[in-house]
């Protein structure tokens, strides 16, 4: 029981005692229908069982629907806890303050940034704020609790926005990730493809030159026979008209 007591304690709401309710079945006494009821009785624990009359109030059914209650199974037994109806003292709200900055501590909660457990306490501590305020005030405990569910309305509308502004980031930086795949492959295939002209480049000017330098050769092998050609001409032609001119002379 005292592990189970520490267990509940954790939460900054104020909550009463843990109830146990034990489910019997009661004859019914001769003269009545004759059937059998299961009649729920509630005791604290340690009580033997005493039955607790309900006097059900305005402000309690309206902290219950507020904050409702905490009902867990533990060997069997179903245990149920309501929150608190006590009106709160000065001293307890300064006493709520500390345990906030001392479960804050405790939990090593960040102080800055997005922290699911120092809004987890923050909110805990709000719950026990509008209780308090609910007793002694109901219509600005009922306000505080539209603020409440407003706030946690626009964190979830916040959180899910974020979900969605990293899920598009992601898909949007893997669909940039693989676009720079397809452009380092069409890169490599171009500087294969450029390696490849420069290749076929270089042998052409091999071949180039080559031509060239054969076609330079021929020319001056056929300059060179033409020339030879052309001195034998001339001294043939020489010749003979050295030849004729000696035929002609004698005959003058």
């Amino acid at each position: 029981m005292a592990d189970r007591n520490v267990e509940l304690q954790t939460t900054l709401v104020r909550y009463n005692n843990p109830v146990l309710v034990v489910k019997h079945v009661e004859k019914r006494e001769p003269g009545g229908d004759g059937g059998t009821t299961a009649k729920e009785q509630t005791g604290r624990p340690g009580s033997g069982g005493a039955v607790v009359v309900d006097s059900p109030r305005e402000t309690e059914e309206i902290l219950n629907c507020i904050l409702p209650p905490k009902t867990w199974e533990e060997d069997g037994q179903l245990w149920t806890q309501t929150v608190s109806s006590t009106p709160a003292t000065r001293q307890d709200v300064i006493n709520l303050q500390e345990m906030l900055d001392t479960r804050l501590q405790q939990t090593q909660a960040r102080e800055t940034g997005i922290c699911p457990v120092r809004r987890e306490l923050y909110t805990q501590c709000f719950d026990e704020l509008i209780r308090q305020v609910t007793i002694n005030c109901t219509e600005r405990g009922l306000l505080l609790l539209r603020v409440r569910d407003e706030i946690a309305m626009s964190l979830e509308a916040y959180e899910t926005l974020y979900c969605s502004s990293v899920s598009f980031g992601i898909r949007k930086a893997l669909q940039a990730q693989e676009g720079k795949e397809k452009l380092q492959e069409q890169i490599q295939l171009l500087e294969q493809e450029k390696e490849a002209l420069q290749n076929s480049i270089s042998d052409m000017k091999i071949k180039a030159d080559q031509a060239e330098r054969r076609n330079a050769e021929l020319r001056a092998s056929e300059e060179k026979k033409h020339s030879e050609e052309i001195a034998f001409l001339k001294k043939t032609n020489a010749q003979l008209k050295a030849q004729l001119e000696g035929i002609i002379a004698p005959k003058k």
